[in-house]
């Protein structure tokens, strides 16, 4: 179930409290990607579907070893999944993730052309691509401004926030479309994971070096760090 629909001013004021404090912060990984590749929606769907349980450094060089090697669908579908094991190691889960990318890639090939398709229910029915995935690529692969990406930061702070009462990302997601303003979509997974990566951390968050931390009534943190 969703909490009471958070009040538009505190939205907004914490979206422009953070869309400063992130500045010179490290980025996520995909985030970093995305810029480098030039927003390449392929690049952004192969390094998301990498990032999953991965800490952004390992997912960033697994990501560059893989496109330095191939860097279209079809070179990358003609690779073995020993190599691309190979070449992502040491991702968590990486001989799924290395099936996952090989058959994700020969689909692309075979069904749309090559192309990443622009929809987010084409792009679930791609190997290993759930929600997340797809509505990252669909923000910064196609400037989408209709999506929210919720990671497990995102879903964490939404909570701690109370601008949900969620068990599950993709609940999260949907109590965020309804309590939300459209105008912030596109820029809740960047603001939140930023955060969650660096002061709102699920164990110990710095609540009190935390920009937002008058607007947040810390639901369910139990020990902050001072």
């Amino acid at each position: 179930m969703r909490a009471r629909k958070p009040s538009p001013v505190v939205v907004e004021k914490v979206m422009r409290s953070l869309s400063r404090a992130i500045t010179g912060l490290e980025l996520p990984a995909v985030e970093k990607i995305s810029e480098a590749q030039a927003e390449e929606p392929f690049q952004i769907l192969i390094a998301t579907l990498l990032s999953a349980r991965t800490q952004d450094a390992t997912t960033h060089a697994a990501s560059t070893r893989l496109f330095r090697r191939a860097r279209t669908p079809r070179t990358m579908g003609a690779l073995s999944v020993k190599e691309i094991e190979t070449l992502i190691y040491p991702v968590s889960f990486y001989r799924t993730k290395a099936r996952h990318v090989r058959a994700c890639c020969q689909l692309l090939v075979e069904r749309f052309g090559g192309r990443v398709p622009q929809t987010l229910e084409e792009l679930v029915t791609l190997p290993g691509v759930g929600r997340k995935t797809a509505n990252l690529v669909m923000i910064l692969g196609f400037k989408s401004r209709r999506n929210i990406c919720v990671d497990t930061h995102v879903h964490r702070i939404s909570n701690r926030l109370g601008w949900v009462s969620t068990a599950r990302p993709d609940e999260t997601e949907q109590a965020l479309y309804e309590g939300v303003g459209r105008r912030w979509w596109p820029h809740i997974n960047l603001y939140l994971v930023t955060w969650g990566q660096n002061v709102c951390r699920p164990i110990g968050p710095r609540c009190g070096d935390c920009v937002i931390a008058e607007a947040c009534p810390r639901i369910g943190v139990s020990h902050a760090r001072r």
